[in-house]
Parts: C-alpha cells; sequence; structure tokens
C-alpha cells in the first residue's frame, strides 16, 4: 500500500522527463511522416540555446519556459507558414535580449549571458553548416549537436544555473531522445 502511494510522488518528479520524451517522439513522428522539414531539429536545437542565453539575458531562471513557449509557437508557424524561419527569427529575438542583457549588466557571472552567447553562436554556426553538407552527414551532425546540448542541459540541472532544473531536465531527455531519432532517421 504504502509503495503504491509513492508512486504518484515519483512521477511528480520526473514529469520533465517523461513529457520531454514525448515531445521527442511527437516531433520524430513529424519527421519521418514528412510533416515537418528536414531542418526542424535545427530548430529545435537553435531553441534549445535560445532559451539558455534568453533565461540569462533576462537574470531568471523561471524565464526559461516562457521562452520555450515562444519558439514551440516559432516552430509551429514554421512548420505551417513556409518559408517563414523559426531559427532566424530566434536569432533576431535573442540579440534585442543580449542587448537588454547588456545593458543590465548581465556579463557576471562569466557562466551566465557570456558563456551562454557563445554556446548561441556555435549552434548558429553549426545550423549554418548543415545545408552544406552532403546527406546524411548535416542531420547526423545535428544529431550529435542534440547530443552535446543535452550534456550542456544535464550540467546545468546539476549545478541548478540559468534555467530552471525541470526545463534542464525536460531539455535533457528531449535533446537525447530526437538526437537519436534523427540519426536514425538520417542513416536509414
Amino acid at each position: 500500500m504504502a509503495e503504491t502511494a509513492r508512486r504518484p510522488q515519483r512521477m511528480l518528479h520526473v514529469w520533465p522527463a517523461i513529457v520531454g520524451v514525448v515531445f521527442a517522439a511527437a516531433l520524430i513522428v513529424i519527421l519521418y511522416i514528412g510533416l515537418a522539414g528536414a531542418d526542424m531539429p535545427g530548430e529545435v536545437l537553435t531553441a534549445a540555446a535560445f532559451v539558455y542565453l534568453g533565461s540569462a539575458a533576462l537574470g531568471h531562471r523561471a524565464a526559461a519556459w516562457p521562452l520555450f513557449g515562444a519558439t514551440f509557437v516559432l516552430i509551429g508557424v514554421g512548420i505551417a507558414v513556409q518559408p517563414f524561419s523559426p531559427s532566424w527569427a530566434m536569432v533576431v529575438i535573442v540579440a534585442a535580449l543580449v542587448v537588454y542583457g547588456l545593458f543590465r549588466g548581465r556579463l557576471h557571472p562569466t557562466w551566465g549571458l557570456p558563456l551562454q552567447a557563445v554556446a548561441m553562436l556555435l549552434v548558429i554556426a553549426l545550423v549554418l553548416l548543415v545545408p552544406v553538407l552532403p546527406a546524411p552527414w548535416g542531420a547526423v551532425l545535428v544529431g550529435v549537436g542534440l547530443l552535446l546540448h543535452a550534456g550542456w542541459d544535464a550540467h546545468h540541472l546539476r549545478t541548478r544555473r540559468v534555467v530552471v532544473s525541470t526545463m534542464a531536465e525536460f531539455c535533457a531527455a528531449l535533446d537525447t531522445c530526437l538526437a537519436i531519432g534523427v540519426i536514425v532517421l538520417a542513416l536509414r
């Protein structure tokens, strides 16, 4: 009886990971059936960096979920409205957030805005490199980028920096599962 009572409590502690896996599964399905373009995983990677950089620029870990909501809407619009580019929209928005963060003096700590800005630049470089690579290597590179970001999420979950723990856990599950799906789909 006591074991049964503890099950719902454990579920409350792992909900971000469960939701992350469900999101990843949905994204893999829409990729597989062709509802989303091959650039969607790169948009998700850009969104992940956007959430971290935006939270650092705003100086609030809890800003991660509203920022995620914004990326969710942008990627949805990108799927529905061609040739809208969610990645470029995120870059423009995050540039404004960086200016705001600089205006608010968010250069310290260095693991905040400065490090997150470098990570965002690396993601942008990766996403720009993907289209010039022959198939399937662009998709594999995005998959590797997602796996690396999952490690980034795990680090931030452990240190409790930049984003709230629920976002880091959600993002780690999403990135890991989506990375595996993207790589498998690319290599099949």
